[in-house]
């Protein structure tokens, strides 16, 4: 069965890195992007959105290469002048671009300092809605840490207090934002959801019963998966270290006395680093959960008579909680990932 979704490849894992050449925060060129995408044989496309001042670089890349832009993605503070104002920039560049999908990461704070309330995140969404589906573009808000989502409570009573307004909600889910906390205390404590997780009222494990995976499926509102893998309590990026007077980007900055920072770990290598290309020991079946999701969704998906999954993206990038510093190839992790949603979607098609 031809699958009736598109994989794509998130432009910053466009790397070709190794041990003479680690994943850097320093990107190759956008040609050299969509050429390395392009030459794995395994991705139908580019995921990644436009800057303004390099929007015909990559027109000329996706007409060079043949690999279109579908989805692209930005990050947002609500309350903020200049981020409002981008999202409608933002919609029109994805227009302009050809994508039709804009994934949009709400920060947990607005401007004001205030955790960001349910009506403000409904508004954003229903007033983006309007604008982007006018162009063609449809918004959609992702499960990410450091944004409203981290507290995963909220995102199926804001989901339903949307689909009962008669506009479907549309979910990007990035489950190694949730595998990377089963068995973490440490990150269950952020946002405060650790003991709802240690009472057996917010099931992270997508094998156990009554799983977020599970329960956003049922919702019908996952539009785009992005696969990462990820491990339970998986270790932190001890390679990426941020300290006093030496900033890390994307990272936060450290005033002196501070104590430094390390990645924290969202990502795990997806095939056997070789010695030397990892700082820390790897097993396989650590990422049985992340496979798991693939699972989950793409058997879904293929029972689902609306179809709602269009878009799969391999989300093995180069900042500091993910792959920064590595000394693996990016692309060729990023490649492997793709061939397993391919192989896996052969299996669940199998007579």
């Amino acid at each position: 069965m031809n699958p009736d979704f598109l994989i794509g490849c998130n432009g910053r894992g466009a790397q070709a890195s190794s041990i003479e050449n680690p994943v850097s925060l320093d990107e190759a060129s956008i040609d050299e992007q969509f050429r390395l995408v392009k030459e794995t044989g395994v991705f139908d496309y580019f995921d990644r959105i436009p800057l303004r001042d390099s929007y015909d670089e990559y027109k000329s890349a996706v007409e060079k290469y043949k690999l279109p832009i579908h989805t692209a993605s930005w990050f947002y503070r609500l309350g903020d002048e200049d981020d409002e104002k981008l999202i409608s920039d933002n919609l029109k560049i994805a227009s302009e671009i050809g994508a039709d999908m804009h994934n949009m990461m709400i920060f947990t704070h607005h401007a004001k300092g205030h955790i960001v309330t349910d009506q403000e995140l409904i508004d954003c969404y229903l007033r983006t809605y309007d604008e982007g589906m006018a162009l063609g573009v449809e918004p959609l808000f992702e499960l990410h840490v450091n944004m409203w989502s981290e507290d995963f409570r909220r995102v199926t009573p804001i989901a339903q207090a949307i689909q009962n307004k008669g506009i479907p909600f549309s979910y990007c889910l990035d489950y190694s934002h949730v595998n990377f906390k089963i068995n973490n205390p440490e990150e269950q404590e952020v946002l405060d959801i650790r003991g709802d997780v240690e009472a057996g009222n917010l099931i992270l494990d997508p094998f156990e019963k009554g799983n977020l995976c599970d329960e956003w499926l049922e919702l019908g509102i996952v539009r785009w998966l992005q696969v990462r893998p990820a491990v339970p309590n998986g270790p932190k990026n001890i390679w990426s270290k941020a300290e006093p007077g030496k900033p890390v980007a994307g990272m936060p900055e450290l005033k002196e006395g501070d104590d430094p920072v390390v990645g924290r770990g969202i990502m795990y290598p997806f095939t056997k680093p070789e010695p030397g290309e990892w700082h820390s020991p790897w097993f396989a079946y650590l990422l049985e959960p992340t496979k798991e999701v693939v699972r989950k969704v793409l058997a879904y998906h293929k029972n689902d008579p609306d179809k709602r999954l269009k878009y799969i993206t391999t989300e093995m990038i180069n900042l500091p909680d993910y792959g920064h510093n590595a000394k693996y190839s990016l692309i060729g992790q990023n490649a492997a990932v793709a061939q397993f949603v391919r192989d896996t979607w052969a299996d669940i098609n199998k007579p």
